[in-house]
């Protein structure tokens, strides 16, 4: 889990060119959105390309993106129990 975690923060790194981040600097609970990160919607679009081209997740229902896009831990819990790649 830990390899895929420091694997989803570089491949988040790269699709939203947080310049100055490193995987190190993201807290592996800490939220994406508002306080933490403060990523926005245009991000999330981005990390759901990320999810269909790298682990072949298809998120076909909207809510359920506010959940697993929590934190870093929640999508790469979801991304162990859905992967199809």
């Amino acid at each position: 889990m830990e390899d895929l975690i420091l694997t989803l923060k570089q491949q988040i790194i790269d699709a939203l060119n947080l310049e100055g981040v490193t995987p190190e600097d993201i807290d592996d609970d800490a939220p994406l959105f508002g306080d933490g990160l403060g990523l926005d919607s245009i991000d999330a679009l981005e990390i759901i390309v990320i999810l269909d081209k790298y682990y072949g997740i298809k998120l076909a229902n909207a809510s359920e993106g506010k959940a697993i896009f929590k934190s870093i831990g929640s999508i790469a819990d979801y991304i162990e129990k859905h992967r199809t790649k």
